[in-house]
């Protein structure tokens, strides 16, 4: 589990293909300062599990329902992620309760800055937009963020607002127009909708 507050900018080191999947190393040198082969990490808010490390990068494998589902396989040696390690039963839930399993992606669709922050408008599949209301929470490329504006149909989007610290920490600073992200919806609002589905099919069954 994670909180979606990124602790460190990484970069990709390289990408090896190992047919229907990729071998990923990533610099990180915070993340991998007490990581253990097997420990959880977020990259871009994907769950990756370590399988090799060295002091100032480690090793994760990626299969190919990850890469079809997750913007993943459109980094390139030199890309910037969003690291962030599982947390402890210590840790400070900063953000939101994530799980590090993507929910699908969005693509960046507007960017508006202002003088203290920036309001950056991302694309929603059709079928998550019944998960994000506003003022509830949703991770982006693994940043716990709150839905500040959103406006269904069609091509559902939503508004989220950056503040300098998120600008200049995470990726989304640097994202551009057109750039995919992964999204996960919050998971409070999944597990509601299938206690509900769970009462109805009970309910009409009682009546039948």
């Amino acid at each position: 589990m994670f909180t979606g507050i990124v602790e460190e900018l990484g970069e990709v080191v390289s990408l090896e293909p190992q047919g229907d999947a990729i071998r990923l190393s990533v610099r990180g040198p915070l993340v991998v300062a007490d990581a253990h082969h097997g420990d959880s990490i977020a990259v871009n808010g994907c769950c990756l599990t370590v399988v090799e490390w060295t002091v100032d990068s480690f090793v994760a494998d990626v299969m190919q329902e990850s890469l079809d589902r997750t913007s993943l396989g459109s980094l390139q040696p030199g890309s910037s992620v969003n690291l962030e390690r599982a947390v402890t039963a210590r840790t400070r839930l900063g953000g939101h309760i994530v799980q590090g399993h993507v929910d699908g992606t969005g693509t960046i669709v507007g960017r508006e800055p202002s003088e203290h922050w920036e309001v950056v408008t991302i694309s929603l599949p059709p079928e998550l937009s019944r998960y994000v209301a506003i003022k509830g929470s949703i991770t982006v490329d693994g940043v716990s963020l709150t839905v500040s504006g959103l406006r269904d149909g069609v091509g559902p989007t939503f508004d989220v607002s950056l503040i300098p610290t998120t600008l200049e920490m995470t990726t989304l600073g640097r994202a551009q127009l057109g750039d995919p992200v992964n999204l996960e919806v919050d998971v409070v609002a999944k597990y509601v909708e299938r206690l509900l589905g769970a009462r109805e099919h009970n309910t009409q069954e009682e009546t039948a």
